[in-house]
């Protein structure tokens, strides 16, 4: 019988997958390190499971203990559920910008909530972190898990999360890409990717992806913190600098707003079937310009740190997306991916050397008032239209046994495949039909009908 004698075993081995539809061929290959899918839903249940047991066999964690900790959910959901099965008390400090999902999935496990003030600078006698430290000094037989200084937060992403990473790639990652949040996960994810690249004569480069308001990026590009500001984007960033960070394996420190941050986390679901969170959406956009700079041949890994259902109440509302000004009406109506996509079917083509009369007979067969004209490379884009089908037809321009290319006209509204519905709705205003491009070959033909049956079945 194959079994595990626990919940915890199941932590870490998350996979690799390739992201199929977000990443094009002329990018490099982004491949999506799944750590949403450990037990406790994040990346988190890593750190949880390695600290707690560190603590055990040094003698810090004593029977009947207690487990503290300031958290902005996830941590907080790996200590419980390592609580749960170990059999300890843990109680928390949360702030109150996290979602009400972290909050009742929390309670779920037993665990004591405390919801304090966002707007707080650290050190703040009512801050979180402060609040869960007297939480420990009052209460007898209770350990701070100290996930901002404890050394053995990224410790367990050197012992793990680094080896998984080289190992899956076959030691061929080019770019590694993840969020700071504690540090602890790129720190001790890159130092081991980088001693074992130096160890084959080569680099891997480092790239952080940080919210605007976050004191990171001015700390790493500047050495001294711009003042902090208040962003939406939970699990990620900070307002103070933490001692489980190590700059001086990461490359790069680049900025990622809110929107672009849960715009993404929603495209990941959509086009990759990968629920994931916002902090998970920073990365994404990070790893994706990665990837367009560092083109074909090369290999990016990025983390994916929670998943997407303790999210629903946020960035997966439309309506707290719009409230939030993240989320206008263009990008409520779709992309011209999502309606091809809901389409389905193909391109009905015009062949180059195929008479007036044939195209005539399939436009009638198939409903199309226009069909384009397969294109050889280097050519132009052609569309045949009915009405100058029947123009030449009636003008002499043109005989039933002369080849359709004879009326075919430059293509007009062209539309790209991450284009809002919204420029297809302004080409309909002026032509029969949009045509999605992409790169160079037409990809999808859109009509008022199709406009009209996508946008009734989304509601």
């Amino acid at each position: 019988m194959k079994y595990c004698e626990n919940v915890l075993e199941l932590v870490g081995r998350t996979p690799l997958v390739k992201a199929g539809r977000m990443a094009d061929p002329s990018m490099a290959t982004i491949l999506m390190k799944m750590d949403h899918l450990n037990p406790g839903g994040s990346v988190k249940d890593r750190i949880a499971v390695h600290i707690v047991r560190r603590a055990e066999e040094r003698g810090l964690i004593k029977p009947g203990a207690t487990l503290v900790e300031s958290t902005s959910g996830n941590t907080g959901l790996g200590l419980a559920m390592t609580a749960a099965v170990l059999g300890y008390r843990c109680v928390f400090t949360i702030p109150d910008k996290m979602s009400k999902e972290k909050i009742d999935m929390l309670k779920a496990f037993g665990a004591e909530v405390v919801v304090t003030r966002t707007d707080l600078p650290h050190d703040h006698p009512e801050s979180y972190v402060e609040i869960a430290k007297r939480i420990t000094r009052e209460t007898p037989n209770a350990f701070y898990a100290d996930q901002y200084y404890n050394m053995d937060n990224p410790g367990a992403h050197y012992l793990t999360t680094g080896p998984e990473i080289w190992e899956d790639t076959d030691g061929k990652i080019d770019c590694l890409v993840a969020g700071i949040g504690t540090g602890g996960t790129v720190s001790g994810a890159a130092k081991y990717l980088k001693e074992k690249a130096a160890e084959a004569g080569r680099d891997v480069r480092v790239v952080c992806p940080d919210p605007v308001g976050s004191i990171y990026y001015d700390l790493f590009n500047k050495r001294e913190p711009a003042p902090p500001r208040v962003y939406v984007v939970e699990g990620i960033g900070h307002d103070f600098m933490v001692g489980t960070l190590d700059f001086s394996v990461i490359d790069e420190v680049r900025q990622v707003s809110d929107r672009d941050s849960f715009r993404t986390a929603r495209r990941l679901v959509r086009e990759e079937g990968v629920f994931v969170g916002g902090s998970s959406g920073t990365a994404m956009f990070g790893a994706l310009q990665v990837a367009e700079e560092l083109g074909p041949g090369k290999t990016v890994v990025v983390i994916l740190a929670d998943t997407g259902d303790r999210y629903l109440t946020k960035c997966f509302d439309d309506d707290w997306m719009k409230d939030m000004g993240f989320l206008g009406l263009e990008e409520r109506m779709g992309t011209v991916r999502e309606l091809l996509r809901f389409k389905g079917g193909g391109v009905e083509f015009a062949g180059r050397d195929e008479t007036v009369a044939s195209v005539a007979k399939r436009m009638s067969t198939t409903g199309f008032s226009q069909l384009p004209v397969e294109r050889r490379d280097g050519e132009r884009l052609l569309m045949v239209h009915e009405m100058d089908v029947l123009r030449g037809l009636i003008d002499g321009a043109c005989r039933p046994d002369d080849k359709a290319v004879s009326v075919a006209t430059p293509l007009d509204g062209q539309v790209s495949l991450d284009d809002p519905l919204s420029v297809v709705q302004r080409i309909l205003d002026d032509n029969n039909v949009a045509v999605a491009v992409d790169q160079g070959d037409i990809v999808g033909i859109i009509s008022k009908i199709d406009m009209i049956t996508f946008l009734t079945a989304r509601g």
